[in-house]
């Protein structure tokens, strides 16, 4: 994918291959001069898909974010073609900037084989075109101003407070979506809900604490999501998040997507720090 920064949504993934296994790209901000942990995260899946057959789908990642990156320097995505073996192909991506590594991804993507399935039930929520879920433009964590031009999104109650707990803690939901059509690119689709995975979950664990004095600091420390079935990002996807432990400024958060017809496409955790 060449070029770096459009107003579409694909222009966010978009790489420059510089050589074999070496790629370039730029991020937008999540906090003032700090890349988008998520689009980091995203970057790195594309320049692994990118050395991967088509007929293998990643069904998994796990990334560590160990610095913060800039969003006025160029990101390098080195990747390590670790393994490519009958049904299952591994890699490893580190991004460097200014020659330090500010994250780094495994990846491991599969052949598509059936076997009997089951999953987790879809929660039952208002649809995304309800006038109970609705866009707030006061959610007070800059989502309209940083991500509202490429995803729309339906909080389902108050994204200030979040959802009544169910015994693991502070919980939320959103259903969301790219705004733009997206090519029927089954690593693309996967790169954007990569992107999508960081949006909100960290806010998660902060929800019972926005009381306690000073403004909360965020940062993701580690990232992992799971692929479970096909599905389509600029399609609603039902976006359910709950934290269900923070202690030493940790916060562990979870979430699962649905889409509309209720099965489960994707499973997601993070750790986050927060510091006031």
């Amino acid at each position: 994918m060449q070029g770096i920064a459009t107003d579409a949504f694909t222009g966010r993934l978009a790489l420059e291959k510089v050589e074999e296994n070496l790629f370039r790209g730029t991020c937008h901000p999540g906090a003032p001069l700090r890349a988008f942990g998520g689009q980091v995260a995203a970057q790195s899946l594309i320049a692994a898909g990118a050395t991967v057959t088509p007929d293998r789908l990643v069904h998994s990642l796990h990334g560590y974010f160990i610095r913060p990156g800039r969003t006025d320097r160029p990101i390098v995505y080195q990747v390590d073609r670790t393994r490519d073996g009958g049904s299952f192909t591994t890699r490893r991506v580190v991004a460097v900037q200014d020659g330090e590594t500010i994250f780094s991804l495994s990846a491991s993507f599969q052949r598509p084989e059936g076997s009997p399935e089951h999953q987790a039930e879809m929660p039952t929520v208002a649809g995304p075109e309800s006038p109970a879920a609705a866009w707030d433009t006061e959610d007070g964590d800059g989502v309209l101003s940083i991500f509202g031009s490429a995803l729309e999104v339906r909080y389902v109650g108050d994204p200030g407070r979040g959802l009544p707990s169910t015994g693991q803690g502070p919980r939320q939901q959103m259903w969301v979506r790219v705004r733009d059509p997206l090519p029927d690119s089954a690593l693309l689709h996967a790169c954007a809900l990569t992107y999508i995975s960081d949006v909100r979950l960290a806010v998660t664990a902060d929800l019972p604490h926005r009381s306690e004095p000073g403004v909360p600091l965020v940062a993701s420390l580690d990232h992992a999501v799971w692929f479970h079935r096909p599905f389509r990002a600029d399609a609603w996807l039902l976006f359910d998040m709950e934290s269900p432990n923070y202690a030493s400024s940790r916060g562990l958060t979870r979430g699962q997507f649905f889409n509309r017809t209720g099965e489960l496409v994707a499973s997601v955790v993070q750790e986050v720090l927060i510091r006031r």
